[in-house]
């Protein structure tokens, strides 16, 4: 699914979109705000390429990370209901993971959680990308895009 596809799709049905972004640094947001008519959907995003902006910025709780890691389902679930309700968006998305190219936590380069958060609660995937920095951030904005479209169909 591409940024054009998303917005398309989130105009079609009057909702919006927040992101909170660390390894993509803001890709996810870039990407959709190219696209012309992106600002009727587009609310606004938050890149918390540290972890403690991830709790002050996001609302992600503390422990919660110390707990699961800050490359996790559950972070990455809590990093999107933070853009959600930060930026007021129908759809939340949350980014987290390890671009590399070293290990962060015992977690591999292209070890990437992205989750959704949106008017029926919270869901979140785990992926291993290959590639260098470049192709593990974009491969995971391409990831992004379509579980937002997998989880508005359900």
């Amino acid at each position: 699914m591409t940024a054009a596809e998303v917005i398309a799709g989130l105009a079609s049905r009057h909702e919006t979109v927040a992101t909170c972004e660390s390894l993509t640094g803001g890709l996810v947001l870039a990407e959709l705000t190219t696209v012309p008519g992106a600002s009727a959907v587009v609310r606004g995003g938050l890149v918390t390429y540290a972890t403690d902006l991830k709790t002050s910025l996001a609302g992600v709780p503390a422990d919660l990370i110390a707990e699961h890691g800050v490359v996790s389902r559950p972070v990455a679930e809590a990093m999107a209901a933070g853009a959600r309700l930060a930026c007021g968006a129908t759809w939340g998305i949350g980014l987290t993971g390890v671009a590399g190219p070293d290990p962060v936590d015992g977690l591999s380069p292209g070890t990437v959680c992205i989750g959704i958060a949106g008017p029926d609660g919270t869901v979140s995937v785990q992926e291993r990308f290959v590639g260098d920095r470049g192709a593990v951030r974009r491969q995971t904005v391409e990831r992004a895009f379509e579980l937002l479209s997998e989880v508005w169909t359900r």
